[in-house]
């Protein structure tokens, strides 16, 4: 009795296609329309895992973390310099959702840095700015600007402690003029001084002090009028 056999159905050519195009795991130098190139770990489609991106329009180049198709972790980025014939580094630090987040240095330049925390690529909580004329601010930040508590010393020693709103003096603060031998204490309103007392601070050791002292102000009071009020007001805060 003759043997009949079904015929298995074969698999489409584009099923088997498409199957060897998904990129899980390591993969190396997959391009993009764009010419860019990326270089490291792939999930469902997606860079995920250790990798490295080349940009090819900028030239940029990030070295790091990466989760579902974003920048996500600890990573690097460099951007080519044609002076110094090689990648010069820009940032390095966390990134959460392709955008600076958490700890991270950023160079401005050869003697300007940021070190300190991020939110969403915007210097946002504490940190430490290093200015190219020698300044140094160190605090609170938020959205890329001094805001909060901080210090700003400058580089001939002379520094301010104290309260800043978007960038500049805003709210109560110290202003050491140490090269004068002064302390300024007072209330800032945009980085202007609008009241507060100046004393002799250091003076015996500033660089370049007044050419006289401040007075001491001495308040006349032949009656003790002033004494007993005082001693009222001590007894009021007591009771």
């Amino acid at each position: 009795m003759p043997i009949s056999k079904c015929l298995q159905k074969s698999e489409p050519l584009w099923k088997g296609w498409d199957r060897k195009a998904q990129k899980n795991g390591l993969r190396h130098q997959v391009y993009a329309v764009s010419g860019d190139c990326y270089v490291g770990e792939w999930k469902d489609n997606m860079k995920h895992g250790k990798g490295t991106q080349i940009w090819k329009k900028k030239g940029a180049i990030y070295e790091g973390d990466w989760k579902f198709g974003k920048r996500d972790g600890y990573g690097t980025l460099s951007f080519p310099d044609q002076e110094m014939g090689k990648p010069r580094k820009v940032y390095s630090g966390w990134w959460k959702d392709d955008k600076k987040s958490g700890y991270g240095i950023q160079f401005f330049g050869p003697k300007e840095y940021y070190e300190g925390e991020w939110c969403g690529n915007q210097r946002s909580g504490w940190g430490r700015m290093y200015y190219s004329n020698g300044d140094i601010y160190e605090g609170q930040w938020l959205n890329n600007k001094p805001h909060g508590e901080g210090m700003l010393r400058q580089k001939n020693g002379n520094r301010y402690e104290g309260c800043w709103r978007r960038g500049m003096k805003n709210g109560s603060g110290r202003f050491f003029h140490l090269d004068h031998g002064q302390l300024f204490e007072g209330f800032w309103v945009d980085d202007v001084a609008k009241c507060g007392t100046m004393i002799d601070f250091g003076r015996d050791e500033a660089p370049e002090p007044t050419q006289f002292p401040i007075p001491k102000i001495k308040i006349l009071d032949p009656d003790g009028v002033l004494e007993e009020a005082l001693a009222m007001f001590k007894k009021t805060e007591e009771d």
